[in-house]
């Protein structure tokens, strides 16, 4: 069997061990630029062990920002200040992974500490797009409802971001299909009320993020592997559900994507989510194995957990977050633990430490 501290394969690209960094929004960009913020915040997770190192969520336009102070690729002068980044990341034997997304109906807030609301055009707010006209939640922007062109242009906007990733370095790139932005919002039958071709069934809520997917698949070298992120659940009546889940992650495999990152929530205010260790891991298990494709477990992953969720089989690697936050060496740690340190020696820099 397989355990935390494995290398997986996946197409050209080899992960040192089953452990990436789960994109984690930062907030601290200017005009869609990383800085030394971000130099370190993602180059110490790949001095820390990790085997895959995923930025936070990358916007692939300006109105795409969940806030004025989110992360993008829209334009080629972000190349090099990313491509700085992914240099690190890679140099210090991790692979380096970019979200590329669309926040979609939930875009134009302030930021979490912030209060997170609306941020008004003159403070430096925009028009927010959507599948509807359907605000997220109250106190949330008044999204304009989709145009087929807006969608050709987002669509694009994906595309061309794409590219610059692997322009600056990045060996994985990410679709991120969750948490209640763009991608997800036209997936789950709640915030997708259209009556046109791209609402309505499961074929027709499915139609334009497939045509996203589709068409980075088709913009990256065949030698890099995609990954989609997903809300396995909305954990609402009536919503997107695990089965919905596993029928898209069988398209999504037939389309090239290579690993489904299996999250949940965030569509809509409501949900009632029952937390806990390894909550979300059900969602992976039931992907992988029905829908035959690899998956990445995620939520509240402990280091027993982690390396059981890998020795069952339930995903075939694990995505960290919070605990990354807390601690950006858990892999080195997670090693020591479980007596595996000859997988994961630390940086000779840091030896006597460990």
């Amino acid at each position: 069997m397989p355990h935390l501290f494995d290398p997986l394969n996946l197409r050209s690209v080899t992960l040192r061990n089953r452990i990436g960094v789960s994109p984690m929004c930062q907030y601290s960009s200017e005009n869609g630029y990383p800085n030394d913020w971000h130099f370190v915040h993602l180059g110490s997770r790949a001095v820390g062990g990790a085997g895959l190192v995923i930025t936070e969520a990358t916007a692939v336009e300006p109105r795409g920002r969940i806030s004025a102070w989110d992360a993008g690729l829209w334009e080629d002068g972000q190349i090099e200040p990313w491509g700085r980044i992914a240099k690190v990341i890679e140099s210090h034997g991790a692979v380096a992974g970019m979200q590329i997304a669309h926040a979609g109906r939930k875009a134009s807030v302030r930021r979490p500490w912030e209060g997170g609301k609306a941020l008004p055009r003159e403070e430096g707010g925009w028009e927010v797009i959507g599948p509807t006209d359907v605000p997220f939640a109250d106190g949330y922007p008044n999204p304009r409802a989709m145009t087929r062109d807006d969608m050709s242009a987002v669509r694009d906007a994906f595309v061309v971001t794409a590219r610059r990733a692997v322009a600056a370095g990045f060996r994985v790139i990410e679709v991120h299909a969750a948490h209640g932005y763009l991608l997800n919002e036209f997936l789950s039958p709640l915030s997708n009320t259209r009556n046109d071709e791209f609402g309505g069934s499961f074929a027709n809520r499915t139609r334009f993020p497939l045509e996203v997917v589709r068409a980075v698949r088709a913009a990256m070298p065949d030698s890099l592997p995609l990954f989609v992120r997903i809300s396995a659940s909305d954990w609402t009546e009536g919503g997107w559900t695990i089965d919905d889940s596993v029928e898209f992650a069988r398209i999504l495999r037939g389309e090239g994507v290579d690993v489904i990152d299996c999250s949940s929530g965030g569509n809509v205010p409501h949900a009632k989510i029952e937390t806990g260790p390894g909550y979300q891991v059900p969602f992976a298990e039931a992907i992988k194995r029905a829908a035959g494709i690899a998956t990445a477990a995620v939520g509240m992953i402990n280091t027993r957990l982690a390396d059981e969720i890998v020795r069952s089989e339930q995903a075939d690697m694990v995505l960290i977050a919070r605990q990354f936050l807390r601690d950006p060496y858990f892999p080195l740690h997670a090693a020591k633990e479980l007596g595996m340190s000859d997988r994961l020696p630390p940086p000779v820099q840091y030896g006597r430490a460990f």
